[in-house]
Formats: C-alpha cells, sequence, structure tokens
C-alpha cells in the first residue's frame, strides 16, 4: 500500500519506517526542507535505538523515502497519516494550527479515494474537526484516529510487537476499516491487537493513559516523600504493593519526577478538556502539581540537606540529561530544573550524557560543562548526582569514583545504588524514599 506520513519527527519516522519495513511503500514528508535533506543524507536526526539500521534498509529496498513535496505525497498515497507536533499552548491546550494546515493540504491534493488518519495526540473533537475542514475535497476522505502509543527507547518494538491498537472510525466506515486492517495486518498475525472504537474515544484513550501511567509516578513519588518522614523504605512498600495482581508493579519506582515530550503535555491537555467542559478533573491536576514539586526534589537535598543551605562553589556533577534512558530527549526532563536550580545558587555544573549532549549543549550553552567521559564528572566534585538511570551508570566504579571527587556524596536520583553498601565505602549515600546503602 502507498503511504504518506507528514511530519518527520518522532512519531512519524519511526512510523513511517515501520510501515516501510511490513512491505508498504512509504514517503515521509515534511515541508521543513532542511529535515528532509538531512533524511536523504542518510543521517537520523533523533537518537532511537536500531532506527537507523532499520530506515537504511527500507531505503536500500526502495520502499522508503523522503520528500519536501508535501502535496505529492499526497496525491500518490492511499493513507496519509498526520504525525505532527500538537505542541501545549500557554493555557495547556493543544496547538492544532499544524494538523489544520495538514489537512487543508490533503483536501487540495487529494487525487482519489483515500484515509487521512490522524496520528498525532489531540484532544476529543479533533476528528470531527478534521472532517469539517476536508468536507469539500473532490473526493472522499474517510478520517480515522489513530493514537500512537511508542516509548522512547524502545519505539520499534512497540510498533511491531504492540500492545493495543486503537482505531476510532465510523462502524459502518468499511473502506476506512479495510485499509486499517491491511497496515496492520503484519503486527497482528500473532494475536488481534486492533480495538476499535468511534474517534472520540480513540482520542480521549490517549490522554487517558497517559494520565494514568503519570499519576501512578506521581503517587509512588509523593509515598516516598512520606517514606522519608516515617522512616519506611519506598522499595520494600514498592514490592509489596506492586504484587497485588490488581495494582502490579510497572510505573511504581519513586524518582525526580517524569518529563519528556508525553506526559507532561498530555496531562494538562486533558485537564485543560476537563474545564472546557465544565469539569475539574482533580487528579490530572493534583498529578502535575506534585511532578512539578518532585523535579526539585533533588535540588532541595543538595541544598538543604547536604551543603546546610549555600551551593555557592560547589561542583556538582550530573550523570544523565535524557528524561529516560534510551533517548537524546531532555524536554521538560528532571535534570533542566535541576540543573537550571544549581546555576541560580551560585554552583559549577559538570554534566555527562550517553546519548544528549548535543542537545545539552543547545539548552545550556557554556553555562555548564559536558563531558565525553562520565567519569570526567567527578573530577574534583563536591556531589555527584545520578538523573537519568542508563545502564552504564548502574553499576560503576565507587572506588575510582570517591578517588576523583572532592565530596563524598552520591545523591541518587533512581534509587540504582541504594543496595551496593555505599556508606560502608566511605561514601555518603542519599536517594529517594530509600533508608540507605
Amino acid at each position: 500500500m502507498k503511504v504518506c506520513m507528514v511530519g518527520t519527527g518522532y512519531v512519524g519516522l519511526v512510523s513511517g519506517a515501520c510501515f516501510a519495513e511490513t512491505g508498504n511503500h512509504v514517503v515521509c514528508a515534511d515541508i521543513d526542507e532542511s529535515k528532509i535533506a538531512v533524511l536523504n543524507r542518510g543521517e537520523i536526526p533523533i537518537f532511537e535505538p536500531n532506527l537507523d539500521t532499520l530506515v537504511e534498509r527500507n531505503v536500500q529496498a526502495k520502499r522508503l523515502s523522503f520528500s519536501s513535496d508535501v502535496g505529492d505525497a499526497i496525491a500518490r498515497a492511499t493513507a496519509v497519516f498526520v504525525a505532527v507536533g500538537t505542541p501545549p499552548r500557554s493555557d495547556g491546550a493543544a496547538d492544532l494550527s499544524a494538523v489544520d494546515k495538514v489537512a487543508e493540504t490533503v483536501a487540495k491534493h487529494v487525487k482519489h479515494e483515500s484515509v487521512l488518519v490522524l496520528k498525532s495526540t489531540v484532544p476529543v473533537g479533533t476528528n470531527a474537526r478534521v472532517r469539517r475542514i476536508v468536507a469539500d475535497a473532490p473526493h472522499r476522505i474517510h478520517v480515522v484516529s489513530n493514537p500512537e502509543f511508542l516509548k522512547e527507547g524502545a519505539a520499534i518494538n512497540d510498533f511491531m510487537r504492540p500492545d493495543r491498537i486503537v482505531i476510532g472510525c465510523d462502524a459502518d466506515d468499511e473502506f476506512a476499516r479495510d485499509v486499517m486492517r491491511r497496515l496492520y495486518h503484519p503486527v497482528t498475525l500473532a494475536k488481534e491487537r486492533i480495538i476499535w472504537m468511534d474517534p472520540a474515544s480513540a482520542e480521549l484513550t490517549k490522554y487517558v493513559a497517559n494520565t494514568m501511567l503519570a499519576m501512578r509516578i506521581s503517587f509512588m513519588n509523593e509515598v516516598a516523600s512520606l517514606c522519608e518522614k516515617v522512616g519506611a523504605d519506598i522499595h520494600q512498600v514498592r514490592a509489596g504493593v506492586g504484587s497485588d495482581q490488581r495494582i502490579g508493579p510497572k510505573f511504581l519506582y519513586a524518582g525526580p519526577g517524569y518529563g519528556g515530550s508525553c506526559f507532561p503535555k498530555d496531562v494538562k491537555a486533558l485537564t485543560h478538556t476537563g474545564t472546557e467542559h465544565g469539569l475539574v478533573l482533580e487528579l490530572p491536576t493534583a498529578t502535575d502539581r506534585v511532578n512539578r514539586r518532585q523535579q526539585g526534589v533533588l535540588a532541595r537535598k543538595l541544598k538543604q540537606i547536604h551543603f546546610d543551605g549555600d551551593l555557592r562553589g560547589k561542583r556538582i556533577g550530573i550523570w544523565g540529561i535524557a528524561f529516560k534512558p534510551g533517548t537524546d530527549d531532555i524536554r521538560d526532563g528532571p535534570a533542566l530544573p535541576l540543573i537550571e536550580a544549581l546555576l541560580s545558587e551560585g554552583a559549577e555544573v559538570r554534566a555527562h550524557d550517553p546519548a544528549a549532549m548535543e542537545n545539552a549543549r543547545l539548552e545550556f550553552g557554556d553555562r555548564i560543562s559536558l563531558f565525553e567521559d562520565a567519569y570526567d564528572v567527578a573530577e574534583g566534585a563536591d556531589a555527584l548526582v545520578l538523573v537519568t538511570e542508563w545502564r552504564e551508570y548502574q553499576n560503576p566504579d565507587f572506588a575510582k569514583l570517591k578517588s576523583l571527587m572532592r565530596g563524598s556524596l552520591l545523591l541518587d536520583g533512581r534509587n540504582i545504588w541504594s543496595g551496593y553498601g555505599l556508606r560502608e565505602q566511605g561514601l555518603v549515600y542519599d536517594g529517594i524514599g530509600v533508608r540507605g546503602s
């Protein structure tokens, strides 16, 4: 099948490459000519494990190509996917201007009956909004909602082995249903994973899923704070709670707060949707408030507990700037407010990340020192803070760290080092809601 993926960001590039891998002919189109030039040079502008190999293989097989002529790509396709950004406005609502523009372009350039698939994360009512935009097109355009559920760092596996494929489509729209069945058939051979529903329910499902996961994280971060007050250990609480099959163990880890391109904006967008319809969604509102507070926990611990309220002149090492392992994405990640807080307090910041160094340079410029070797960060440091739990940070040479550091504080934002007996090695250990190491 001929597919046009409009938008070559994270969702569009991963989805386009995966659709090509399953035998379709895919054009990833974008009005940003510089992006297309980069892709046509064989360069991948984002970090995602194995994506470069997938793209290269399908480009060589002539199933995947890149174009800045969006109209031409649309005209050739049976299925046009909208994978453009929907960033939050100042009021928390999603900015749909890019979605509207794609819909207008589709209506103008479509050459035959086709399906327009909303892959971007959009609020309830967007499907109906897009239908109004394309209503007068010369050929029928079937509008379908198909939200993505790709985790950064595991996106290809998520696409090829999905938990579920949510498709919002009219019950009597056999043309659209047949196109979507064919597209996803290769990833549903072992088990039927398509969940058919109406468009509004599909749109809401994405926001509810991400907000539910964010709520679990924020709740456990509050419990971790309580653990520190009462002398409990969040590891033990998590094990006890997560063993309940009704709850399960996932997303019960305490830390410095969630970040990235999805959870923060989707929680806000769900809250805004409620407000638009006269509802105060108290749990999403509290989830966002708790997370914003939690993103300051590492800076508060450093200043108030370990350095007597004064960080001036302190050299602080940071391990991990990406919001999670397996990605170079630093958007809304907990490292950003931590670094800004340290700089505002007069501290010197040295940092390392396996994938996000370039994005860190763009964000902070020369205000912080970035090192290619993680251990160089610890040179002369008064404290080393683990922010992102990359594999290479999880069992480091603690004796080497001790010899390099001026101080002895290891502040563990992910509780990865809590079982290593670091205090017995002459190091000062602190985590999030744990009794010690």
